[in-house]
């Protein structure tokens, strides 16, 4: 290096100098000896001669030694300038490079915290191996923003929408399973239903035949004469059909119940009753004020039909009324009457008694 070859040269310099030094002194010594050293001083003159061209070329490489040494100083201050500066630079990037480290570290937090993922699982996603590989910026806000308002019409994110959908799950299996016993029992029920309607339809077959048998002698009784019976309309099915009333009362011909008048059409449906006992018996009968629309002598029939079947059919028959004729017929009378202002009290009356108690 340069300042190798300086120092060499320094040194030379040094022993020539010393040198020269030297030689001096033996020149002293010989001119104090002129004729003992004449012949040596000739010699010594002559290298003294060589000596001095050797230092003028040494003082010539001195001078070129020392102005490399200068431009060597020169460029060690320019090295130690740009190591100064190469310094500061690097203090500089590592600032910046701590500054991006911490912008790194704060993006990915907030990356995760946005999307629940880390840039690395982000960029799997993308299925870029680089993140050279990715498009450009622009066009990753404007994709960025899209689902984002994607995310947005969607709605806040149901955290416990797992759990709810095991809870879900658990309900469905639940579901499916009283599903599958629904379905086998509403089987069961149709199947019961059909062998209910058949037994029905045998019941209500065997109990129309039953009515219809003996619906025209009561309403002959009722009605001293003329002609009744009972049809079915509507559908073929017996448990689907309507029920259809056709009368003849003596002097009219067969009609439907609804063109007889008010009178006709209560001793019809009373038949009908009447008839509807005599084929199921029950223990009481309550009618109310159904002699309201008769004449006396529809009454008197209507009384006398209620006697016998009274008998027939061991039914007791409560009469609700205020016709005086069908309270001459009864065997017990109960009413209500008021003794005192404000106060009701039951009145019960056995007519069979009191004629009794008359005769006697």
């Amino acid at each position: 290096t340069f300042e190798g070859q300086l120092k060499n040269s320094q040194a030379q310099l040094k022993v020539l100098n010393a040198r020269a030094h030297t030689l001096e002194q033996q020149g002293l010594v010989l001119k104090a000896r002129p004729k003992e050293l004449a012949a040596e001083r000739a010699d010594l003159l002559e290298n003294r001669a060589h000596a001095q061209g050797d230092q003028t070329r040494i003082g010539d490489r001195l001078a070129i030694l020392e102005a490399q040494m200068h431009t060597l100083r020169a460029a060690t201050q320019a090295a130690r300038t740009t190591h100064a500066d190469a310094r500061e630079t690097r203090a500089r990037l590592h600032a910046e490079q701590s500054a991006a480290q911490d912008r790194l570290t704060e993006s990915a937090r907030a990356t995760y915290e946005k999307f629940k993922r880390s840039a690395a699982d982000l960029l799997d996603l993308t299925g870029a191996e680089t993140i050279q590989d990715l498009p450009p910026q622009d066009e990753i806000e404007q994709k960025l923003r899209r689902l984002e308002r994607q995310i947005d019409q969607i709605g806040p994110v149901n955290l416990t929408a797992e759990s709810e959908l095991e809870t879900l799950k658990s309900d469905l299996e639940i579901i499916v399973r009283e599903t599958d016993e629904l379905t086998k029992s509403i089987a069961k029920l149709r199947k019961v239903i059909h062998e209910l309607n058949q037994e029905a339809r045998l019941r209500l077959t065997a109990a129309f035949d039953q009515v219809s048998k003996h619906f025209s002698d009561l309403f002959q009784r009722l009605f001293g004469g003329g002609k009744a019976r009972l049809e079915l309309q509507g559908s073929a099915d017996l448990l689907e059909a309507g029920l259809e009333i056709i009368a003849s009362p003596p002097g009219k011909r067969l009609q439907s119940l609804t063109l007889l008048s008010g009178g006709e059409q209560t001793l019809t449906a009373l038949a009908l009753i009447f008839d509807m006992f005599r084929a199921s018996p029950a223990p009481l009968c309550v009618l109310d004020e159904v002699d309201a629309p008769l004449d006396d002598a529809n009454v008197e029939r209507m009384c006398a039909l209620l006697k016998d079947m009274a008998k027939e059919i061991e039914t007791r028959f409560l009469i609700v009324t205020h016709n005086a004729l069908t309270m001459a017929r009864v065997d017990r009378l109960y009413g209500v009457t008021m003794i005192e202002q404000g106060v009701s009290r039951l009145v019960s009356v056995d007519l069979q008694e009191a004629v009794h108690y008359q005769e006697t």
